[in-house]
């Protein structure tokens, strides 16, 4: 017997199947959602290979838990909340982040650097990282990014405001520099 073309059908429809265990409808959701995901997770960790292992933990994580998915029109949101908490997991393993390390006073030496936004992004500590991520990639509300991360809704703003601010310096400094 042929598989299934899955391609065609609505997202709904296809996470329908694979909460009831089809395996060839998770597979189409992962072929629809891999970029993406895979992206996201770059942009939080600042490492296109820890990405792509960080992608792939939260595919097979969701595929153990999709049984349990009481909202299927939400998939994307439950995947991205997976991703988030694999991202985390992996990040609190590596350090202790939920204290705010400031970044070192010599960035605008740096500068002068081939900069681009994955290496601004990625000299942020990890818990403004994702925060800022996920406000300004994804587009989040501060409640929204403080129940996926578990942080403060005041520590959630606090990364948020200072991480925007060390871009925006960092990325300042850097177009003032290649406009010379």
């Amino acid at each position: 017997m042929a598989p299934l073309d899955y391609s065609a059908y609505p997202e709904l429809a296809v996470v329908l199947l694979a909460v009831e265990g089809n395996q060839q409808a998770f597979a189409e959701l992962v072929q629809r959602k891999q970029s993406w995901l895979r992206g996201f997770m770059h942009y939080c960790c600042g490492n296109e290979a820890l990405a792509d292992d960080l992608a792939q933990q939260s595919f097979i994580l969701a595929w153990s838990k999709i049984s349990q998915l009481r909202q299927p029109e939400s998939f994307h949101s439950w995947l991205k909340r997976l991703a988030v908490n694999t991202w985390l997991q992996t990040a609190r393993a590596q350090k202790n982040w939920d204290t705010m390390d400031e970044l070192p006073d010599d960035e605008h030496a740096d500068a002068a650097l081939s900069l681009d936004l994955n290496q601004v992004l990625a000299s942020l500590p990890d818990a403004v990282r994702v925060c800022v991520v996920l406000a300004y990639h994804e587009g989040h509300t501060h409640d929204e990014i403080a129940n996926m991360t578990e942080l403060p809704l005041g520590t959630v703003k606090s990364h948020i405001k200072r991480g925007a601010a060390k871009l925006q310096l960092l990325l300042t400094d850097y177009q003032e520099t290649s406009d010379d």
